[in-house]
């Protein structure tokens, strides 16, 4: 065997067969060269002042770089081949990595397109946590300090207006008066100043009568007996006549009660009146009224209607004391009650009351 025989791979042909094969193939043209190997010939036979090789060592180089290139070109092909059968039997220890590594970014990516698709049907998502959460927020409700202190000052405040309001309406009873009756009243109160300085006058008089008259003794007798007259009529220890008013109220449905008569008693005293009977009972200071069944007692007394008042005073002051807006008549009306004011220039009480001795109150002389 000689040297080129020796350097040729198995399988390859000798440098005759394959000049004669190239020159089947290309004739009298360039021969085929490996891509490799052809390359670097040409880069060697295009250099300046090397001699070129014989044709058998150059076909015998060729012959190798075209082994090498099959042997290559098979490797490569059988170690992919190789890994093609690993990846799809057991994955590489990369494989696994990647696979480790990307697991939790695939499970939160399936938990979103899960929670996703799951919201708009099942109410699950990201709207109903919010709506849970706005609802945890509000309620139950968080009370602070301040908070607390706000609320008392508001509800006392409230409460204040609500009285103010209140008795603001009770005290406005005039407001929608008629200045007709306005006018009754302003008088009714000049009156009762008048009778008021009279009375003054009139004591003044009886203190100068007292310290100018010789006998004096008998002049404080004179004034004793008129002055007890007076107070007998006033504590219904003796009859009494006069100019004054007859009221008479008349209650169909029985609705009057006690404190309506009161009112009209109270109404009449602030008017002027000096005597008054209900019913042949004497009004005195001391008097009540209380409801009973069927009608009102009077100091123990059962009357029953028609409630008849025999009132002595000046009548132009007591009339109008009744028949004000908001008054005594008024009242009675929207109790479905019926009462009538009549002035007289006689008005006569009987009715006494005997005189009781006081249990604590005693005079400053004794």
């Amino acid at each position: 065997m000689s040297g080129e025989e020796g350097n040729r791979f198995p399988g390859e042909l000798p440098p005759e067969k394959r000049a004669e094969d190239r020159g089947r193939n290309s004739g009298p043209a360039r021969s085929e060269r490996p891509e490799g190997g052809g390359a670097r010939d040409d880069a060697q036979g295009s250099s300046p002042g090397r001699p070129e090789r014989p044709a058998g060592s150059a076909g015998a180089e060729a012959g190798r770089s075209h082994a090498r290139g099959a042997a290559e070109s098979s490797a490569g092909h059988g170690s992919s081949q190789d890994h093609e059968g690993t990846a799809k039997g057991t994955p590489d220890s990369s494989g696994d990595k990647g696979d480790k590594k990307a697991g939790p970014a695939r499970e939160r990516r399936e938990a979103s397109s899960g929670a996703a698709g799951q919201a708009p049907g099942g109410g699950t998502g990201n709207g109903s946590t919010g709506r849970q959460r706005l609802a945890q927020a509000v309620w139950p409700p968080r009370v602070t300090r301040a908070q607390l202190i706000v609320a008392l000052l508001l509800f006392v405040l409230g409460l204040g207006l609500a009285i103010q309001v209140r008795s603001t309406s009770e005290n406005s009873s005039l407001r929608g008066a008629r200045q007709e009756d306005l006018v009754r009243i302003l008088d009714e109160l000049d009156d009762r100043s008048k009778r008021l300085e009279g009375e003054k006058q009139s004591l003044e008089r009886q203190r100068t009568e007292l310290e100018n008259s010789s006998d004096q003794a008998e002049e404080a007798r004179k004034q004793t007996r008129q002055k007890a007259r007076q107070l007998g009529v006033l504590a219904g220890t003796v009859g009494a006549e006069g100019p004054g008013i007859e009221l008479t109220v008349t209650d169909p449905g029985g609705s009057v009660e006690a404190d309506m008569l009161l009112d009209a008693v109270q109404e009449l005293r602030a008017a002027g009146a000096e005597a008054i009977e209900v019913n042949n009972v004497r009004v005195v200071a001391n008097t009540y009224f209380s409801d009973s069944s069927g009608g009102v007692s009077v100091d123990g007394h059962k009357i029953s209607p028609p409630y008849r008042f025999q009132v002595i005073g000046k009548p132009k002051d007591l009339e109008p004391a009744l028949n004000i807006p908001g008054g005594v008549v008024q009242t009675l009306r929207k109790e479905q009650a019926n009462a009538s004011v009549k002035p007289s220039e006689k008005i006569v009480v009987n009715a006494l009351r005997s005189a009781k001795r006081p249990d604590y109150a005693r005079s400053s002389g004794q």
